[in-house]
């Protein structure tokens, strides 16, 4: 166990490492998700329509630059076969799944503050103590389900041609439940059509066996995934 956790702390700062470096999460995706938000905006140019679906909008957002996310951090991997070489070095792939999956989901997670700040300004969004509490857990429960499914078929569709068409059609069928107990905790945590904040906190067992689910599978299939 400790040497999958050093492994999977080793590969999670190499990649937070590459993204630091070349700030692709602040640079491209940011402004690309936020440009998602306020084309909606623009689109459904009604106050009260933008306010019932600012949760519905903040998660597809996050979906769409998860896919951007996943198709980038394979690509690096694959262009110089480092993905190759360690398992060719007998790295244990549940390392590595581990690893990469805990950098995609530092990154998505600044990414849903800063969008879920951005639902408040743009959409006219409110939030209390105990929302902000509920939009939290969701967020956190959600983020892992989200990394460890991009993980899993990022690695599947890594040494695929044309895989930056095939990742959205394997991943968003898969994430459906994800967008729906997200947006469900979201709509109540902003208190959006008259729904209670309570009403939205039996969706985080939904979200808590979904990552549960895939953590466990991705690690376990993972390395036979990829040697494929």
């Amino acid at each position: 166990m400790r040497s999958i956790a050093r492994i999977a702390s080793s590969i999670a700062a190499k990649d937070l490492r590459v993204e630091w470096r070349s700030r692709v999460v602040t640079n491209q995706v940011l402004p690309f998700a936020a440009l998602v938000m306020v084309l909606f905006a623009f689109a459904l140019d009604d106050d009260g329509i933008t306010e019932r679906v600012a949760p519905g909008l903040v998660w597809l957002a996050v979906l769409f630059s998860l896919v951007i996310l996943v198709t980038r951090s394979y690509a690096i991997e694959t262009a110089d076969g480092a993905l190759d070489q360690l398992r060719s070095s007998g790295v244990d792939p549940v390392g590595i799944f581990l690893g990469k999956a805990v950098a995609l989901a530092v990154q998505l997670l600044v990414l849903e503050a800063v969008l879920a700040g951005l639902a408040v300004v743009l959409y006219r969004a409110s939030i209390g103590a105990e929302g902000l509490a509920l939009f939290v857990s969701a967020a956190l429960l959600a983020t892992l389900g989200l990394a460890a499914v991009g993980t899993l078929y990022g690695g599947l569709a890594a040494g695929v041609r044309g895989r930056e068409t095939l990742l959205p059609l394997l991943v968003l069928p898969v994430l459906a439940p994800v967008l729906i107990a997200a947006t469900r905790c979201t709509e109540s945590a902003f208190g959006l059509e008259g729904v209670d904040v309570s009403d939205g906190w039996p969706w985080l067992g939904l979200l808590a066996i979904f990552a549960v689910l895939f953590s466990v599978f991705g690690a376990f299939a993972y390395g036979p995934l990829i040697d494929e």
